[in-house]
């Protein structure tokens, strides 16, 4: 896990809501690219899950991830 990844977790996380790489990028300061990459891994690493193209929203394993229940190493 990069430093960035809890900001981009937690920003989905926090707003219980469907969203955007763009909204990401802009609400946590980061390129588009940047987050784009990130948000790739967490799909495959199951943290976050592709509801449709360019849309996402955190799993239970991501929030779990947050909470600390889920150690970063089991990933």
């Amino acid at each position: 896990m990069k430093p960035t990844d809890d900001q981009i977790l937690e920003l989905l996380g926090d707003s219980e809501l469907v969203l955007t790489p763009t909204v990401i990028a802009f609400n946590a300061g980061f390129n588009r690219s940047h987050v784009n990459r990130r948000l790739s891994e967490f799909v495959e690493r199951g943290l976050v899950r592709r509801v449709e193209r360019g849309k996402y929203e955190i799993t239970d394993e991501g929030l779990g991830y947050l909470s600390g229940s889920v150690d970063a190493s089991e990933l």
